[in-house]
């Protein structure tokens, strides 16, 4: 776990489409100034007061998923991919309110992994490995990816999407390692993306949000 980590630059992924358009998207911002006194300010406005507390919003995993992990005490599986519902979401060093913030996201929509549960919250691990704990109304069922984040930085780290789930179709995107989009569906070899109101088939093991062979729509 990684507590009071500052990242020094902003990170920002662009979606190059095959008709030209240009466009970027912002993924993760740190915490910065006093932490103390920021993390404060983000608990006030991030996270739901004992009198906003709601159900979490996660949608039911598919059979596929459910059928090859461990159950939590919510009964959905464990682990299992989600994504962050608000644009600013704290994530604590432990269960609880009481418990400092070390990390803050600015991105709505950022999948990330739920790798255990305690009453209403959450422990996730981001595609980095970063984990904390986050409250559980705060994530979403909906499910969305990062393409090949493990290639970020590196000189060729363009990687095409496809009119269909094969290799030889034809080309209707390129996307920049980094790029988060909604994931459509997933047959267990492919998955189809969509972004900037483009859709397009990518290989399900280049993008970090969807299990090796897991299926659904």
């Amino acid at each position: 776990m990684k507590q009071h980590m500052h990242k020094t630059e902003k990170s920002n992924f662009c979606l190059l489409l095959a008709i030209g358009l240009f466009s970027c998207l912002f993924l993760l911002s740190p915490l910065s100034g006093s932490h103390h006194a920021y993390a404060q300010d983000a608990s006030e406005s991030a996270e739901p007061s004992s009198a906003e507390e709601g159900p979490s919003g996660e949608d039911a995993p598919s059979k596929e998923a459910t059928s090859s992990a461990n159950l939590g005490p919510s009964g959905l599986p464990i682990p299992r991919f989600v994504s962050l519902k608000p644009a600013r979401v704290n994530i604590r060093v432990g269960p609880g309110r009481d418990y400092a913030v070390s990390w803050l996201y600015t991105k709505s929509g950022l999948p990330v992994e739920i790798i255990q549960e305690y009453d209403n919250w959450r422990r996730i691990r981001d595609a980095d490995g970063t984990e904390g704990w986050v409250y559980q109304s705060l994530l979403a069922g909906k499910r969305t990816a990062i393409v090949a984040p493990w290639e970020r930085g590196k000189a060729d780290n363009v990687i095409d999407l496809y009119a269909s789930a094969s290799d030889t179709s034809r080309v209707v995107a390129r996307a920049e390692a980094g790029v988060i989009a909604t994931i459509r569906e997933c047959t267990g070899q492919w998955c189809q993306l969509e972004t900037q109101g483009t859709r397009g088939w990518i290989r399900q093991g280049k993008i970090w949000g969807a299990y090796p062979d897991e299926v659904f729509d």
